[in-house]
């Protein structure tokens, strides 16, 4: 008697439907021509499948490609437009796009540091984060804005008390969130915290610091804002155009397709652009008069006494081959030489910045800093190369360029500061008949202010 068979399947019989036969060569090459088993190629319509899919893969790839194209060029417009729309609307609305980008620059930075599953277990952390930048950006408002409207500052007697304590208030604010730090600091988590504490203050230094001096560059006067952001614009769209037309050798290792004959075109296109730009800004009082007016635009103007450094000057050249020639005369406004030293600095040394981001990316492997801006990553990975910038207009423009003159602001806080109240009535009192007696103002102010003014001790 024969022991009956088990019903055992195996597996390349329970497929395709075939029982209790053996599988044929075709349906053999059907079973080796999945995905991931080696084998001949398939010999029947799956082929057609398979280069199909291959066929799409490429396309698909083109796709995304172009599609991030468009994105890219689209917001490259608007952010174009936005800047431009802004600048021509007034000062305030510059003031109000550079608050944004630091805040903005600062999430991003603070983000990629960020561990979220240590963070859960430290909830202060991140609302120290946001402290920090609020006492920061506290404190260099608050010196702009002191500095540059003291004549409405100190004459109001709220914002009076702030201004002469603001820098006292600041440190007091400082101090309040060190100690709360301090405080929250919990074992197991010291590296974490005091790693999130360095990085917050590096990161107000990079950004929040430099961009205060960029809101200064703007009060100054907006060809001190517009002509270093633009140099530093046009500098990376002539390393790009020099770089894939003749570039050759590599730079640097941290951006690889930074090139040093790209790197030099774009320096001398930069000067270039420079000079014919300044030429054509120096034309407009709405560039180079400072901000005296915040509700103005660039078409009701501003009006001021130029620097001089905007007007013409008669320069005297001994050519060194023609010494027995007489002198070469030749106009020129300083301003002209001014600009080699901005555009030299945008194409030298300003692009390190961008070097030093994509270090920073590389170190915690990230593309981009965040999708603030479709298409063009972070703000921050815009921006890299424009603080610094700023930094440098703002510390050459205050060695070399500005002119220290006495202000309406500067005395006003001379006489509160220096003077007891009785002798800043005497002041009002001389101011007064100076004024009459230059037919400034009428006779009868004189005996106005008698009947108002306290009488002499």
């Amino acid at each position: 008697m024969s022991r009956p068979r088990r019903s055992v399947q195996f597996q390349h019989r329970g497929s395709n439907g075939h029982h209790g036969r053996r599988p044929s060569i075709s349906e053999t090459s059907e079973g080796l021509s999945e995905p991931g088993s080696p084998g001949p190629k398939p010999m029947n319509g799956n082929s057609e499948v398979t280069k199909e899919e291959k066929d799409q893969s490429p396309q698909t790839e083109y796709e995304k490609k172009k599609e991030t194209f468009i994105t890219r060029t689209i917001w490259t417009f608007v952010m174009i437009g936005g800047f431009f729309a802004a600048m021509f609307a007034g000062h305030i609305y510059i003031l109000a796009i550079v608050t944004a980008v630091q805040i903005v620059s600062f999430k991003e930075v603070i983000a990629i540091a960020n561990v979220p599953s240590r963070a859960k277990n430290l909830p202060f952390t991140r609302s120290l984060n946001w402290y920090f930048l609020g006492t920061t950006m506290y404190f260099l408002y608050g010196e702009s804005v002191i500095y540059y409207f003291k004549h409405i500052v100190l004459v109001d007697r709220i914002l009076l008390p702030f201004a002469t304590h603001h820098r006292f208030i600041s440190f007091m604010l400082y101090v309040m969130g060190f100690v709360f730090f301090v405080g929250s600091l919990q074992k197991g988590h010291y590296r974490f915290q005091f790693t999130q504490f360095a990085w917050t203050h590096m990161a107000l230094y990079l950004i929040n610091v430099q961009s205060h001096f960029i809101m200064n560059n703007t009060l100054e006067g907006m060809i001190w804002f517009f002509l270093p952001a633009s140099l530093v614009i046009t500098n990376d769209i002539f390393a790009y155009i020099c770089g894939i037309t003749f570039g050759r050798t590599q730079l640097i290792k941290l951006s690889p397709k930074k090139t040093v004959e790209g790197f030099v075109g774009a320096w001398i296109l930069t000067i270039l652009f420079g000079f014919a730009m300044t030429n054509v800004l120096m034309r407009y009082k709405y560039f180079i008069c400072p901000a005296n007016d915040l509700g103005s635009n660039f078409f009701s103007g501003l009006y001021c006494e130029p620097n001089p450094v905007f007007l013409t000057q008669q320069y005297t050249f001994q050519p060194p081959l023609l010494l027995h020639s007489p002198p070469q005369t030749f106009h020129i406004a300083p301003m002209q030489f001014h600009i080699l030293v901005f555009a030299s600095f945008a194409s030298l040394i300003a692009p390190f910045g961008g070097f030093f981001a994509s270090g920073l990316k590389r170190t915690f492997k990230v593309k981009d800093f965040g999708e603030s801006i479709p298409g063009h990553g972070g703000i921050t990975d815009r921006m890299d190369c424009q603080f610094i910038m700023g930094f440098f207009a703002f510390m050459y423009y205050q060695s070399f360029i500005a002119e220290y003159r006495a202000s309406v602001g500067s005395v006003i806080e001379t006489a509160i500061q220096g003077l007891s109240p009785e002798e800043q009535i005497e002041v009002v009192r001389g101011l007064t008949k100076y004024l009459v007696g230059q037919g400034q103002v009428a006779e009868g102010a004189t005996d106005c202010l008698a009947g108002v003014l306290p009488r002499r001790r």
